[in-house]
Formats: C-alpha cells, sequence, structure tokens
C-alpha cells in the first residue's frame, strides 16, 4: 500500500464542483492499493456549503488540518455579498461593478498573486515538512485552483525532493477570468514566472481537458496526462415524468454564460406553439447571476421559469434525472474552450439528452460527440438551437425522449481514479 499526502483547499463540507474530485478519488484509491491522507485549511472560508459530501468521506480516512488566514473573511466586512460572489468566480461585466467591486477585483488580482490563500503556503510547508519526512509518503499532490497549494507541492519539493504531482482542475495563466481581474504588466509576469516553475518542477501534471493539457505540454518537458472528471452514480434507465417538457440547467450559471439565442428560442416557441407553452418549464439550480436572470426576464420566460438557487449534490442528481433535457453552457471563449464542465459527465449517467452552448472548438464537443449524449451548438446558431428544441419537443410528444448516449462507463469515477492510481504507481 503506497501513501500519498494530498494537498486541496476545497474539502467536505465544501460545496460545488471544487470538492468532488478529490473526495471521489480518495473513496477509491485504497481499491488500488493507495492510501491518501488529506491536508486541508482549518478554518476555510467556503463561497458554498454542502454538509451532504461529508458522508462520502471513506472510514479511517486521516484528514491533517492547518489554520489558514483568509483575506475573503476580512473583506466580507465590508460587502459579504461581493465577497461571496467574486470568491465564487461571479464577476460581472465592467460597467456593472460598483467601485467597490472595482477596487476589490484590483486588489485580489495584483496584490494577491496567484491567489488569496497565498498566505497558506508557507505555514503549510512548516507544518508538513516533518509530517513527510517520518510519515514514510509515496509522493505528494497538489490540487488547484486555488492554485497557491501547488506553490506548496513546489517548496516542498525543494527542500524534501519528494514525488510531486499537480493536478489542475482548470488552467492558471489562461483561465477565462483572468482578464477580469485588472491585471497590471507586472502580475501577468509574476503569474507566468510562478506558472513555468510549478509545471518545470513537478514530476507529473494532471489536466481535465484537453485544451490545458496540449497548452502544459507546449510550455514544459515534464510529463502531463489527462484524467477528466467522472460521475459516481448508477446509470439512469428510467424515463422523465411526461406531464412537462423541462429543460434544466444544475449549477452555476456565472456572468457570461447568458447564451440570448437560446432564450429568444424558447420564448418564440412557447409565443408560437401552445402544446409547448402548456407544458414547458426552464428549470435553474445554483448560483445564477443578475445578468442571466435580467435577460430571463426581457424575453418574458419568468412564468415558466423555477429558479431553486443552491441545492445538495443529491438533490441536484434528483433533479438531472427529473428533466427532459439538460443544458450545459459555457462562456463563449476562447479561454474557456478547454474548460469541461463536471456536471457533463452526471449529465450523461442520467440518459437525458444535453443541449450544449459554448464556443468554437470546445472540449466537451468531443466527449458530447463520442457518446451520442447530446447536441453541442455555437451561441450564434439561433436556428440550430430552436429546430434542436423542437426536434427533441416532438420526440417528447411522441414516444418520449429515448437517450442514444453509450460508452459512457469510462467515465466513472472509479475507472478515473484507476487511472490516477497507475500514474502514481509509476512515480
Amino acid at each position: 500500500m503506497k501513501k500519498v499526502l494530498i494537498i486541496t483547499y476545497y474539502w467536505p463540507p465544501a460545496g460545488g464542483p471544487g470538492v468532488q474530485r478529490w473526495l471521489k478519488f480518495v473513496k477509491y484509491l485504497r481499491d488500488f492499493e493507495i492510501e491518501p491522507v488529506i491536508y486541508v485549511p482549518e478554518n476555510p472560508s467556503y463561497p458554498i456549503t454542502d454538509e451532504s459530501f461529508e458522508k462520502e468521506i471513506p472510514e479511517g480516512i486521516r484528514v491533517i488540518k492547518n489554520k489558514i488566514f483568509e483575506p475573503y473573511a476580512i473583506a466580507g466586512i465590508f460587502s459579504k455579498k461581493d465577497t461571496e460572489t467574486i470568491s465564487s468566480g461571479i464577476i460581472q461585466k465592467e460597467e456593472n461593478q460598483s467601485a467597490l467591486q472595482k477596487a476589490m477585483l484590483y486588489i485580489r488580482g495584483n496584490y494577491f498573486i496567484p491567489d488569496a490563500r497565498k498566505f497558506w503556503v508557507k505555514p503549510s510547508v512548516r507544518f508538513l515538512k516533518n509530517e513527510i519526512e517520518e510519515g514514510n509518503y509515496h509522493a505528494i499532490i497538489t490540487t488547484g485552483p486555488p492554485h497557491s497549494l501547488h506553490l506548496t507541492g513546489l517548496k516542498l519539493k525543494e527542500v524534501l525532493n519528494i514525488k510531486w504531482i499537480a493536478d489542475f482542475r482548470d488552467p492558471w495563466t489562461q483561465i477565462g477570468y483572468h482578464d477580469k481581474l485588472k491585471l497590471n504588466k507586472s502580475s501577468v509576469k509574476k503569474h507566468k514566472a510562478l506558472e513555468k516553475q510549478v509545471l518545470n518542477a513537478a514530476d507529473h501534471i494532471i489536466t481535465t481537458s484537453f485544451t490545458t493539457r496540449n497548452e502544459f505540454t507546449s510550455k514544459t518537458s515534464k510529463p502531463v496526462s489527462l484524467i477528466t472528471n467522472g460521475f459516481d452514480t448508477e446509470i439512469n434507465e428510467s424515463e422523465s415524468p411526461q406531464d412537462r417538457f423541462e429543460i434544466a440547467h444544475i449549477g452555476s450559471l456565472l456572468s457570461g454564460r447568458n447564451p440570448e439565442n437560446l432564450w429568444i428560442s424558447l420564448r418564440n416557441l412557447a409565443e408560437s406553439n401552445e402544446n409547448f407553452r402548456s407544458i414547458f418549464k426552464l428549470r435553474l439550480a445554483g448560483k445564477v447571476s443578475q445578468e442571466v436572470l435580467d435577460s430571463i426576464k426581457k424575453y418574458k420566460l419568468n412564468n415558466y421559469l423555477e429558479n431553486e438557487g443552491y441545492v445538495s449534490h443529491s438533490r441536484a442528481i434528483e433533479m438531472q434525472r427529473q428533466a427532459s433535457v439538460l443544458l450545459l453552457i459555457e462562456i463563449d471563449s476562447e479561454e474557456t474552450r478547454g474548460i469541461i464542465p463536471g456536471k457533463l459527465f452526471e449529465y450523461m449517467a442520467s440518459k437525458k439528452p444535453i443541449l450544449a452552448i459554448g464556443p468554437e472548438k470546445w472540449d466537451a464537443e468531443k466527449i458530447i460527440s463520442e457518446t451520442e449524449a447530446g447536441k453541442v451548438f455555437s451561441y450564434s446558431d439561433a436556428s440550430g438551437i430552436k429546430n434542436h428544441i423542437e426536434f427533441l419537443f416532438q420526440q417528447f410528444m411522441d414516444d418520449g425522449i429515448i437517450s442514444k448516449s453509450h460508452n459512457i462507463e469510462k467515465y466513472h469515477r472509479k475507472s478515473r481514479t484507476g487511472d490516477l492510481a497507475n500514474l502514481i504507481k509509476q512515480l
């Protein structure tokens, strides 16, 4: 049994997708003769929590905790709402930002490099040095964001020369919101320099998308592997309720994820088709930006909207399986081509057709096309979006929507963990 130390910021009771990747790896690593030990902050400032995740921690897993200084906790004194919004990744368009929001973004971008958890690096290195020296660890693993955790791995690698895997759930300098942090030239250079140090010092790098893997491969000679996220539920074979045609988006709809051609298509269908109008529902669950809600209201869809807010993960799974069609929406930009939302895999396990809208050459399209789990459209393809919704609605009215998805078993979390375990053993 090889022992690994996993250094992560997000851990139950944290909610949202950031916690799930390593919670699920930990759930199955013992099946592959790997014993995980977890290092997390003792007093984190999580924007959302979900206590149901605590039930998934395997019995006997050792969790080490150490205090962290959280600037977000101080910022919350001035504006708790703005602080939670920014820390969860919802950044409004500049013209809609208050003076306080602009100031907070500038400070976050230029004084907290690579991020606001940078103050945990030195205490963590001091705290973990003896633990690693005395604990007979085979390797350490850091996972980001926050990417400051990779700096902890970098320092531990320097002082102990231990094997180190850096797991990137999102890109670093190419992440979509970097240009919204009002970075000056000096800050951009610092980010790139730190990213380069990490990529060239880690023994192995893991990404969750094709684009980020290709980007990092061009920046370092170190091995880079792709291990996507996955699903951890039984594949659903039950049918949806037939009393309403429900299109659902389960997860955050941040600013920029606002496909107006979708809302226009839904409004036109509701106005022109009495059957559609009588049974159509639009369900949203998760944090939704005001920009999206304003568009839904603008296109007169409020009467069809059920906005659930944040729900537990178990409830999210239930809602996915009750829906007729599942929406997958990503920001329309070159920087987001490499984002494969974690919910894609749970969507696939629900066996409900996915209607995806995102950037050109989007990584998620490769997986959706390969598994025939749905259709992907660009933001500008108004006719394609409307025609596909009409097709799905006609299917629903005739015999019910039949999923054609296949070959999704390899995306189960246990299969993904097997790929990780093989990588660890090869170090």
